[in-house]
């Protein structure tokens, strides 16, 4: 009678012993998937703010006239080509009688300002999105944010 309990005493903390490495194991791999969430969109959030000073230095260097009028829309790829940047300038604060108002005031995306200190503002809207094709990208992601900035 007694080595029978001693078998059934065995097997209850052989059980227990596993559940606890199971729970453990489980933890332990949402922890990873976690920090690898977190990295990503830390990697990601970081491409936005480049892609934000790249547009500043496109429409800097866009070429304005008549016919071009004023730059819109741009698209920036990471260099490892795991985002994608989607840039879309939804105004321009430009001061009234400044020639560039005159070029961007065609497109419709211009507000016409009576102070010379905050000329040349714009107002972004950006978008990341992951390349879903990319191997390391796990889960999909998406961080828009609008920022006014002074190209």
């Amino acid at each position: 009678m007694r080595k029978g309990f001693g078998l059934i005493y065995a097997l209850f903390v052989i059980v227990l012993i596993a559940g606890l490495i199971s729970l453990a194991l489980r933890y332990a791999k949402s922890s990873i998937v976690k920090t690898t969430n977190i990295y990503e969109k830390e990697s990601a959030e970081l491409f936005l703010n480049s892609a934000v000073e790249l547009s500043m230095l496109a429409i800097s260097g866009y070429e304005r006239s008549s016919s071009n009028g004023c730059l819109k829309d741009i698209n920036i790829t990471s260099k490892d080509q795991r985002f994608n940047a989607y840039v879309h300038i939804k105004w321009y604060y430009l001061f009234d009688g400044s020639s560039d108002a005159v070029y961007c005031n065609n497109d419709g995306l211009t507000h016409l300002i009576s102070t010379k200190d905050s000329h040349g503002m714009a107002m972004f809207e950006v978008e990341v999105d992951e390349n879903a094709t990319h191997p390391k990208n796990s889960t999909p992601l998406r961080i828009i944010r609008r920022t006014l900035q002074r190209p």
